[in-house]
């Protein structure tokens, strides 16, 4: 009996010391990735919260057991060497992977070369200070690529620009540049051309002689407002005919109530007119175009038409610079591109009913907020949409701080015809940022967890 005990005594020594070795043995073996890893993934708030489901807090979550064992598979399969054709040396990559990045290089926004870089231009004088900064701000938030800002002000309103754009966050200031001009007129009286319409407004006509290093251009006017990427409108560009050189939207979509179809005295382009708060422009291409026209029979060259055309309608027109370009593509509308009026939303298009079916299908691109609306009570959700992005803070939550908000100010909006419409205002600014969640978070962030 006692012999049998020692037996057993020395087997579980054994057994023990076995085990002591196969632990120690494997402690200096690397863990597996990927096995019993703790990923941070979003998820949505609870019950009533006030987080949208994609712009939620971020919680750990363990990958699931297919994954680990995948993930360890794979670790494995890596850890086994492998034979070199000519030792010492690196053998080159070869078949499909062999253009592919390695980990951590993935391609982000801010590497993209300059030339992809937008030109957006507006004028600013006398009030319009803040319009002008709200307009590049909803420009900045939404954009992709960068943008490059040709802002065209009287000398008292330079040093209010500088300072006000140096206060963004860098985060935004990165994606941009900009130049202050002054207000300057080529040809003609100058003070002449100052007071046209509105102060400063015709140097929009000038743009292709002063902008002479300048492809294309995006111009509008200071009440405008981006509510989905530059990058969107910027693409009509490319759907340009060969005649083509520049773009805007009709001035009504019913003749019937249309200001040039009934009070004009002056030739204008096709049934309505066009409006020119929103005009996309292939600089060369104008720089480079003999116009028709109808002071004498050959073609007239861009920056020696302007004068005479203005001598000889200025009795004539009433919206200054817009009527000019009316007249110019009356007589060259193989030259102009029309875009649709969603691309261009005014007070026009819902206050006297709903009659931009773009908006009404896909939402509302870029507001215009002519009429002064931002700033009085007539047409309240051009004004709610002004504020809101006016009062929100760069680096906050999307949702939270600029979907929400405006989503209230639309509820004391309902009296209005416009207000009548919310989704119209609504559809396009949320698919915008959710697209703006993708790129930044998913994309930059969420492409880490692959490796």
């Amino acid at each position: 009996m006692k012999l049998y005990c020692k037996v057993v005594a020395i087997l579980l020594c054994l057994g023990t010391l076995l085990l002591l070795y196969l632990f120690v043995g494997n402690a200096d073996e690397p863990p597996l990735k990927g096995a019993g890893e703790t990923r941070w993934l979003p998820v949505s708030s609870g019950p009533g919260g006030r987080a949208h489901p994609l712009f939620a807090h971020f919680q750990p979550v363990r990958a699931a057991p297919e994954e680990e064992e995948g993930a360890a598979a794979a670790q494995i399969a890596k850890r086994e060497p492998r034979l070199s054709r000519n030792p010492g040396k690196r053998s080159p990559a070869r078949g499909k992977f062999a253009n592919a990045r390695r980990p951590g290089k993935q391609k982000h926004l801010k590497e993209l070369p300059s030339r992809q870089w937008m030109h957006l231009a507006v004028v600013a004088c006398g009030n319009r200070l803040e319009e002008t900064l709200i307009m590049l701000k909803s420009a900045v938030l939404f954009s992709y690529r960068k943008l490059k800002f040709h802002i065209f002000a009287e000398d008292s309103l330079k040093p209010e620009f500088e300072k006000k754009l140096r206060e963004w966050p860098s985060s935004y200031t990165k994606k941009f540049e900009y130049n202050v001009y002054p207000i300057a007129f080529s040809v003609g009286n100058a003070q002449e051309w100052k007071k046209l319409f509105k102060p400063c407004a015709a140097q929009r006509l000038f743009l292709p002689v002063i902008l002479k290093d300048v492809d294309s251009l995006l111009y509008v006017d200071t009440d405008v407002l981006f509510l989905r990427p530059i990058d969107d409108i910027w693409s009509f560009l490319k759907e340009f005919n060969s005649t083509q050189l520049a773009a805007m939207a009709p001035e009504h979509e019913i003749p019937k109530i249309g200001w040039y179809s009934r009070f004009a005295r002056h030739p204008y382009y096709g049934t309505t007119g066009v409006n020119s708060g929103v005009m996309l422009m292939n600089l060369t291409r104008i720089r480079n175009t003999q116009f028709k026209n109808s002071m004498i029979p050959t073609g007239l060259m861009w920056e020696e038409m302007l004068y005479p055309l203005y001598q000889k309608y200025k009795n004539y027109i009433t919206w200054g610079d817009q009527d000019l370009l009316n007249i110019i593509f009356y007589f060259n509308p193989e030259c102009l591109y029309v875009f649709p009026c969603q691309w261009n939303y005014r007070p026009d298009h819902c206050m006297y009913g709903s009659n931009c079916k773009g908006a009404e299908e896909e939402g509302i691109s870029v507001l215009h907020g002519n009429r002064g609306v931002y700033h009085d009570d007539k047409q309240p959700t051009f004004k709610a949409l002004y504020e809101v992005i006016r009062d929100f803070p760069f680096e906050d939550n999307l949702f939270q701080s600029l979907y929400y908000p405006l989503q209230s100010k639309f509820l004391d909006t309902v009296h209005t015809l416009c207000g009548r419409i919310p989704q119209v205002f609504l559809k396009q600014i949320e698919k915008t940022m959710k697209k703006v969640y993708e790129n930044r978070v998913i994309v930059h962030v969420g492409a880490n967890y692959r490796y």
